[in-house]
């Protein structure tokens, strides 16, 4: 019962039921979608940053939501696992430090595995080995900082009585949308020598 409130609430629709009307189910989502939507044009903000190196480079434009997707999806699978741990008392002041180091390192591992990966795959696909080396970079980088998100955000949350449940997706989603596509277009611009 309580796993699934939380899995509820982790998609900031906290205690609703099937039987809630229409309007009372939009009003209870309306506020974390406004939330979301705010912190999305932080992220297209990053993106217009480099708005001079992807008419130069078209392929980051393609491989961008790879970067943001991965870090989005390991920063949610940290970021379930520390809620539940909340929830069910596993996770407290006094293993935190070891839990964050160990996620971590589960963060950089991640990240190296997926870097190969898809350093291979876009060196082949564009014909680039300078944009696989710049995506694998990137990779490390946000899957890292992703799984760190999904650690301490809820941790932050919890610790000033916000329900990390209905909270954490919207902050971990912005962090590794921001830090990926910072990450990525930020190393190819350097790379590339984009002015």
């Amino acid at each position: 019962q309580e796993a699934e409130e939380d899995l509820l609430r982790m998609g900031g629709v906290g205690d609703e039921e099937l039987s809630d009307s229409i309007f009372s189910t939009s009003r209870s989502r309306v506020p974390w979608l406004l939330v979301n939507l705010l912190t999305a044009f932080l992220a297209a903000s990053v993106i217009g940053l480099f708005d001079r190196t992807i008419e130069h480079i078209v392929a980051l434009a393609v491989l961008m939501p790879i970067v943001a997707g991965m870090g989005g999806n390991a920063g949610s699978q940290t970021m379930t696992v520390t809620v539940r741990a909340l929830a069910t008392r596993d996770l407290d002041i006094y293993n935190a430090g070891r839990i964050i180091r160990r996620e971590m390192g589960v963060g950089f591992i991640n990240g190296i595995i997926f870097a190969i990966l898809i350093g291979i795959v876009a060196a082949a696909w564009f014909r680039d080995p300078n944009l696989g080396g710049i995506i694998a970079a990137a990779m490390i980088i946000n899957m890292f900082v992703a799984a760190l998100a999904g650690i301490l955000i809820p941790l932050l949350l919890d610790r000033f009585k916000i329900d990390p449940a209905v909270a954490s997706a919207v902050f971990v989603t912005t962090v590794t949308d921001v830090v990926g596509f910072f990450a990525f277009l930020g190393l190819a611009t350097w790379w590339f020598g984009v002015r």
